[in-house]
């Protein structure tokens, strides 16, 4: 990908090659990625075979991916879909539930953790979930309980509440630049907490938190295949973070995120 920056006619414009200063930079786990189309959008149809090449292009080796079928059409076959893909190189299954139905979303997330799903993703926007309201509470503390990380949406100003106090595994996956402080103060208190880089890319927001709470609360997301991957790419690689950071936040501490969460017996 080559970018012309400058005037376009008079001869003075200066190519930007972003895969050059992206370099040998490979992201080792994407935790931001989604399978399926969005119904009420223009967009990728995101068949995985098309998602797994885009990823493969952006150097992204594996992704913890969830089905948007789970998310607003069909729970349970969305997820029965995806956890069927769990021998499959470069993907681990995450589940879905819907957040209007706190019943049975308690119930789904006792059959994924039973199935061997160690994460489940959160649509609140998607399905018109605000913060405040009960089910997503109830839908927290049983997460927390069973030991499953919760991957969410929504605006991380109000949707750290719910998870305050339980000590929770959560990645808050539309963390963006302008509310990165309240994230921080947010995070400060909750070890559990950790933010998707997706929405960082402001000059120092990385860095930012590398120094306020360390560079492990951070996870590369790219929101593939609908939102351009190469853009937190390029911001993780021209980054002022050590080399060992950019590793774990490439995908070293969201595999050991996966791996270690402790599970847990359900109530």
């Amino acid at each position: 990908m080559a970018i012309e920056d400058g005037p376009e006619n008079d001869g003075s414009a200066t190519p930007f090659d972003a895969w050059r200063l992206v370099g040998e930079l490979e992201v080792t786990l994407d935790v931001d990625v989604l399978f399926g189309a969005y119904p009420d959008r223009d967009g990728p149809p995101g068949t995985p075979g098309a998602v797994l090449e885009t990823l493969a292009a952006h150097h992204v080796r594996a992704a913890a991916v969830a089905n948007l079928r789970a998310a607003l059409f069909d729970v349970r076959t969305g997820n029965d879909e995806l956890l069927a893909m769990t021998a499959r190189p470069g993907i681990v299954p995450v589940g879905a539930v819907d957040l209007r139905d706190p019943i049975g979303a308690a119930r789904e997330l006792e059959r994924l953790a039973s199935a061997g799903a160690r994460a489940v993703r959160l649509f609140p926007d998607e399905q018109g979930v605000e913060a405040g309201f009960p089910s997503v509470r109830h839908i927290a503390r049983r997460a927390a309980r069973l030991g499953l990380v919760v991957l969410t949406g929504g605006d991380v100003r109000r949707f750290w509440q719910p998870f305050a106090g339980l000590g929770a595994s959560v990645v808050f996956l539309d963390t963006h630049f302008y509310h990165l402080g309240d994230f921080l103060v947010a995070a400060a208190d909750e070890p559990g907490f950790h933010t998707s880089t997706r929405l960082l890319n402001s000059p120092d927001a990385l860095e930012t938190v590398a120094a306020e709470i360390g560079a492990d609360r951070l996870l590369y997301g790219s929101g593939a295949p609908h939102y351009e991957p190469l853009v937190p790419l390029l911001r993780l690689a021209t980054s002022a973070l050590r080399p060992a950071e950019i590793a774990a936040v490439a995908g070293g501490t969201a595999t050991k995120l996966l791996a270690e969460t402790p599970r847990r017996p359900a109530p």
